[in-house]
Order: C-alpha cells, then sequence, then structure tokens
C-alpha cells in the first residue's frame, strides 16, 4: 500500500483511482443484483405455486393480485387488461380481438420487467470494456514520465529503468483486473435475464391459453 501511495505521476496515481473506484461499482452494482434476484426468484417460486394450485380463474386472480415479483406482476397485468375487455370501451387502444388485446398488454409487461431487469448491466459492460484502456492509458503515461525522469538523470542502467517502468505497468494490471469481473457479471447475468425471459414468455403463453378457455372474461 506504501508503494501505491509512493508513485510519483500524478495522472498514473489518477488513473489507479479511477480503476479502484470502477471496481467498486462493479461489486457494488453486481451484489445489489445478486441479492434482488435472490429475493424475486424466492417471491416467483412462492406464486407459481399458489397460482397453479388454484382450482378457479377467479381464485387465480385472487392469487395474483395478492402476488409478488415478475410472474404476478404479469398476471396482475393480464387480469386488468381482461377485466377492462368486459366493459365497452371505444377508445384505440383496444380495438381488435381480445386475443391480440391482451398479447398486446402481456407482451408490454414482459418488455417492462425485462428493462427493470437490465439496470446496471449497461454499467456492467462498460466497465469490462473502458477499464483495460484506462488502465493502458495510465501505463502509457507513467513510462513517458519514467523515460523523462530517466533522461534527467542521464542514466539508463537496469536499476534505474526497472522501478519507474515497473511502476507504469501496476496500471495496465489493476486495469484487467478490474475488467475481469466486470465482464464475468455482465455475462452470468445476461445468461440468467435470457433464461427469466423465457420463463415469463412461456407463463404468458399459459396465461392466453386460460383466458381463451374462458371466453376472455373473469
Amino acid at each position: 500500500m506504501s508503494d501505491f501511495f509512493a508513485i510519483n505521476s500524478g495522472i498514473v496515481f489518477a488513473t489507479l483511482l479511477i480503476l479502484i473506484l470502477l471496481s467498486v461499482v462493479t461489486w457494488s452494482v453486481a451484489l445489489f443484483k445478486v441479492l434482488k434476484q435472490f429475493q424475486a426468484k424466492k417471491q416467483d417460486r412462492e406464486f407459481i405455486e399458489r397460482f397453479w394450485a388454484a382450482r378457479e380463474w377467479s381464485e387465480a386472480e385472487k392469487i395474483a393480485q395478492a402476488g409478488q415479483g415478475d410472474f404476478a406482476h404479469l398476471a396482475q397485468a393480464g387480469f386488468a387488461e381482461l377485466k377492462t375487455l368486459g366493459e365497452v370501451q371505444q377508445d384505440l387502444k383496444h380495438m381488435g380481438a381480445p386475443h391480440d388485446v391482451l398479447e398486446r398488454q402481456l407482451v408490454q409487461q414482459l418488455q417492462n420487467i425485462q428493462r427493470r431487469h437490465e439496470r446496471g448491466q449497461a454499467e456492467l459492460a462498460t466497465i469490462g470494456s473502458t477499464a483495460p484502456f484506462v488502465g493502458l492509458f495510465g501505463t502509457v503515461w507513467g513510462i513517458m514520465h519514467a523515460l523523462q525522469e530517466i533522461g534527467k538523470s542521464g542514466s539508463a542502467s537496469l536499476d534505474v529503468v526497472a522501478g519507474p517502468i515497473g511502476e507504469a505497468l501496476i496500471a495496465t494490471a489493476i486495469g484487467i483486473a478490474v475488467a475481469l469481473p466486470a465482464v464475468l457479471f455482465y455475462n452470468f447475468f445476461l445468461r440468467r435475464l435470457k433464461v427469466h425471459v423465457t420463463d415469463l414468455e412461456n407463463f404468458a403463453h399459459d396465461f392466453m391459453r386460460l383466458a381463451q378457455k374462458h371466453d376472455y372474461k373473469l
């Protein structure tokens, strides 16, 4: 740690601070998303079990209204649209076959859920792609600074060159160390989101099938 604060170049020092900040952001976003996904998975599992255990369509609606999680929100949007379809609607939004109107509402709700889960992933992707270049910038600047100091000293022996050059290379190493977790977390969350969206789409298809069976009525 004492070597870290002993870095001569202010630009290199600022670069390392930026990389540390990016690392803190990466782990904060990742831990927050992991915690939220753990809570959401528990809510979804409980809702799915209760929803498919319902014996009546009206009972399923009550379960949906009391439920939490993405599947519950999707079901709530579907039941809300079914309730609207049961009323006389003259606006353009509700024109068309009940199947198309309900499907549009479910798709919109699913897209809203997907956008909510995508929060933080852009930050992880940005950090993963830019952190190595930030570190490389610090290294290049540090080497330039080191060469200038070596030129002033008039000595190019190994013990004089190795210290400043090695100091500058730290920035690249830290940049890679910051980028690697960000990329891994991004790919992990992207994969989890794709699987989750597929499950939601399957649930939406099942909901449409049940709604059609009940003639799009509650």
